[in-house]
């Protein structure tokens, strides 16, 4: 007994439509399994010979092997060789930061040969004194690297609120800092 796709009221909750709509539900059960299945089937690997006679192709295990090791990119700035002052002030910047947080924050020694270890040109530095003429701590340490007609400039010590790091107009005779500096003879 055929059974109509739009019953009228009436047959609403007759066995009649229950039935057609189990069957119904039976058919798209199935067709979502098949294909389920179908999908799934596509995804495991196979053992099957591609020759088609019928023998297991042999699993392949693969075993360890060595791997290249990447070269680890530098997360944070990098000196500009190319660069101007103000491209390279983020990693002057933060190697006074950094230099400021240890132990040798008072050493200018210290700040110099940070930046070296960085890259940025011993003979273009200038640095001031730790101590007084007196032999008392310096209120303040400054250093600098000439580059192309500018300076980086980094002050540091009790009188400076915080590590600070600059880029500024070379003075006229070509150097950066005002005053006696020391030699960086080492």
């Amino acid at each position: 007994m055929p059974v109509s796709p739009d019953p009228s009221p009436s047959l609403a909750g007759h066995p009649i439509r229950r039935a057609a709509d189990r069957g119904r539900a039976a058919v798209v059960a199935v067709a979502i399994a098949g294909s389920l299945a179908a999908v799934l089937a596509g995804c495991a690997p196979s053992t099957a010979d591609p020759s088609g006679s019928g023998t297991p192709a042999p699993t392949v295990t693969a075993s360890p092997t060595a791997t290249a090791t990447a070269t680890p990119t530098p997360t944070g700035p990098t000196l500009v060789a190319g660069g101007s002052a103000e491209d390279n002030l983020p990693l002057f910047a933060q190697i006074v930061q950094t230099v400021a947080a240890t132990a040798d924050k008072a050493k200018g020694r210290a700040y110099i040969d940070a930046l070296v270890r960085a890259g940025f040109d011993k003979s273009a530095m200038e640095l001031t004194d730790d101590r007084t003429s007196v032999d008392n701590p310096a209120d303040s340490i400054q250093f600098s690297v000439a580059w192309d007609g500018e300076c980086l400039v980094g002050q540091v010590g009790p009188s400076t609120p915080r590590p600070t790091a600059v880029v500024l107009p070379a003075l006229p005779a070509g150097n950066c800092l005002v005053g006696r500096t020391r030699p960086i003879d080492w």
